[in-house]
């Protein structure tokens, strides 16, 4: 009986544990960018960011710079982004009601509830950035679930696969994708922070002078073309490991 019993615990554990980890490989393919917003959705967005940064009395480094990794998986270009930090101010004003915008989001601009949970993500990933999570902002991200109508269960969902992915990033693993990536925009020869559209002229700029079939009439040497062969290789290879991450189209 006792056997029994121990197997079964077993084989709950092992289900949950599966059923985790197939959770886990679909909130990695959903974050890997691109997604398109209207001005309603983004403005609670960073409103909301902005409100939970501050309302432990302090917004720290890592919350800022969290928030401007959204804002680069977005795709967000320079006139976005400065809207965006508006926005991530404004909520950090007293004057800012949380509830009053939730209902607002929920009624207005995401009225699918994919839409809520992604909003939710979003936003816990500025608010896990930090160390540890402030009793008052718990409190406030549990006041926007209510308002979403999101449960306890998928909200402790979504903050262990965020914790799980941050501990990815810090894995020997996660040092060498975060360096594969880096070294791909490097050999594009744009910053992180560039748009979509400057990485794909970027890429098609690159292509057109590196080529092979481009240099061929000006009769280059054997190790002029190696070359140009080599760089091809190297710039589509980056480009395509960009496209997948930040869903180029």
């Amino acid at each position: 009986m006792k056997s029994l019993l121990v197997f079964f615990v077993a084989f709950v554990a092992y289900q949950i544990f599966r059923s985790f980890v197939a959770g886990y490989r679909t909130f990695q393919q959903q974050g890997s960018g691109g997604q398109s917003f209207n001005d309603g959705f983004a403005r609670a967005l960073f409103q909301s960011m902005g409100h939970l940064a501050k309302v432990d009395g302090r917004v720290s480094e890592e919350e800022i710079r969290a928030a401007r990794t959204v804002m680069h998986r977005l795709g967000l270009g320079p006139a976005a982004v400065r809207r965006s930090i508006d926005w991530f101010n404004e909520g950090k004003e007293p004057a800012f009601s949380l509830l009053q915008t939730m209902r607002h989001l929920r009624r207005i601009d995401a009225r699918a509830t994919e839409e809520r949970t992604m909003f939710l993500r979003l936003v816990l990933e500025v608010s896990l950035a930090k160390a540890k999570l402030h009793q008052k902002e718990r409190a406030a991200i549990w006041a926007m679930c209510r308002e979403l109508d999101i449960g306890r269960v998928e909200l402790a969902q979504l903050e262990a696969m965020i914790r799980a992915q941050r501990g990815f990033r810090r894995s020997p693993a996660g040092d060498a994708d975060a360096a594969r990536v880096t070294a791909a925009y490097a050999a594009l020869g744009v910053q992180q922070q560039a748009s979509n559209d400057e990485i794909k002229k970027a890429y098609r700029r690159l292509i057109n002078r590196n080529h092979p079939d481009k240099i061929s009439s000006s009769n280059p040497s054997p190790a002029e073309m190696a070359e140009a062969e080599r760089r091809t290789r190297e710039v589509l290879g980056a480009y395509e490991l960009l496209k997948a991450r930040r869903a180029i189209r």
